[in-house]
């Protein structure tokens, strides 16, 4: 008796582990691909021809491209908390103050808390954890230790308290060691594929990349020495195109290791960027940093709008195009909806899944957004504001409570916003206003 017991058990076991490993074997990876400053025009897939990006075009050509995506926030790491966890900034930044009231945190501890908050929350990794997943962090990473997001490995590792000190801190405190994923090496992302064939693998793909310090390799500048653009413009645009090619180089090696076409890769960026290729920032410190002053830290169209994509071949339909409005907060709940597995009901972004597979119209004919923080000619980090902005498929809105001020463009003859004709519009302006209202009321 006890033999056939045990023997029961023994294939129950067998089978469970076929189950499982056959589950397994029905989940893509991922590769979440996140631009560091990265600004939506200076891509050839979005209309540039002075930009050369011949990887990321193909990855565009061989999936669905989002031309309207938006992120939250002008800056990163609130944007990459949104990517993490599918909630707003404004909604995550209320979950911490409730997790510092419960938890008893006192003033004195509540910044290493903060550092260390996303810990507690349903991440990405977490949840795919559920399903078989191994997770990867690389590139830029705010949240201290890969852990803290939910990776099983990574390259963030944290500091101490004798780093905070020193002149590289804030380095540590941007990612790391992580920031040497692109710019220095590849080889923790190979070697993590490589050591990886079972299970399906998620990987957070962020180079510090085309972000300050504009230093891309020679190869990369002598793409555009020979352009009469400015000094800023070559130098940005050499740093996209590193990117780019570390992009391609990533996808090589997928393929060499037979993952590619059982791989979901999604792009988007951080915050947006301005360098047209005859402004000139290189003398100006502030704007060598930040792009024009309808970039970053900024509370323009340029400084949200990203493209986001989706490619997974023979799953996804290439060359297909959306200009319908999405928000990066919609990347998580697309990417678990497209691989099957259930959206978590906290989430704030919707699954664009039957936009993609043109079974559905657009989820979104508004996106809203708060500002928290602008350029400042006093601070090169910016200084503290309160101004939200909407979009529409035919405007852009800027409302700006600390400095009192109300911006509308038209987004169909003024993409750019140059024109402000807020006041030839004042119903226009207060129904804005409403539903910013509205839309702050929700985020208490």
């Amino acid at each position: 008796m006890l033999n056939y017991i045990t023997a029961t058990l023994l294939v129950f076991t067998s089978l469970l582990l076929f189950s499982c490993d056959k589950q397994n074997d029905n989940y893509p990876n991922i590769v979440l691909i996140v631009g560091d400053d990265q600004g939506y025009p200076y891509f050839g897939f979005m209309g540039s021809d002075y930009v050369y990006t011949p990887n990321m075009d193909e990855l565009a050509k061989n999936g669905t491209l989002f031309t309207q995506g938006y992120v939250p926030q002008n800056h990163c790491r609130p944007s990459l908390q949104t990517l993490m966890t599918g909630m707003l900034p404004s909604d995550y930044e209320v979950k911490v103050k409730e997790l510092i009231k419960t938890k008893s945190i006192t003033p004195l501890n509540e910044k290493d808390f903060r550092h260390n908050a996303m810990q507690h929350f349903e991440t990405l990794p977490k949840i795919l954890r559920q399903y078989g997943y191994i997770s990867f962090q690389s590139g830029k990473w705010w949240e201290y230790n890969f852990s803290n997001g939910g990776f099983d490995k990574g390259m963030t590792t944290g500091w101490t308290k004798e780093d905070e000190a020193e002149n590289g801190w804030f380095k540590k405190f941007m990612g790391g060691e992580g920031l040497k994923i692109a710019r220095s090496t590849m080889k923790p992302v190979f070697e993590f594929i490589s050591e990886n064939k079972v299970n399906p693998f998620f990987i957070w793909y962020a180079p510090e990349l085309p972000h300050y310090p504009f230093n891309a390799p020679k190869k990369y500048y002598d793409m555009y020495k020979d352009t009469d653009f400015t000094k800023s413009a070559k130098r940005y645009y050499a740093n996209c195109s590193w990117f780019d090619d570390s992009v391609g180089e990533l996808i090589q090696f997928l393929k060499d290791s037979n993952e590619f076409e059982n791989t979901l890769f999604v792009y988007v960026n951080d915050n947006g960027w301005e360098q047209e290729p005859y402004q000139e920032f290189r003398n100006d410190s502030l704007r060598w940093h930040n792009g024009g002053d309808k970039g970053k830290l900024s509370v323009y169209d340029q400084s949200f709008r990203t493209p986001i994509i989706f490619s997974w071949k023979d799953n996804i339909n290439a060359s297909s195009q959306s200009n319908s409005l999405i928000h990066s907060a919609d990347i998580p709940a697309t990417m678990l909806d497209l691989i099957g597995v259930e959206v978590p009901n906290n989430f704030f972004g919707k699954s664009y899944r039957n936009v993609i597979q043109n079974t559905g119209i657009s989820n979104r004919d508004i996106i809203i957004g708060m500002a928290t923080q602008i350029r400042s000619e006093n601070d090169m980090m910016g200084e503290k504001t309160e101004a939200y902005w909407a979009r529409t498929n035919d405007w852009f809105f800027k409302w700006n409570l600390s400095r009192k001020t109300i911006e509308l463009f038209d987004m169909n003859t003024d993409s750019k916003n140059e024109t402000n004709i807020a006041e030839i519009h004042p119903k226009l302006v207060a129904d804005f206003i409403e539903k910013i209202e509205t839309w702050k009321m929700e985020r208490k």
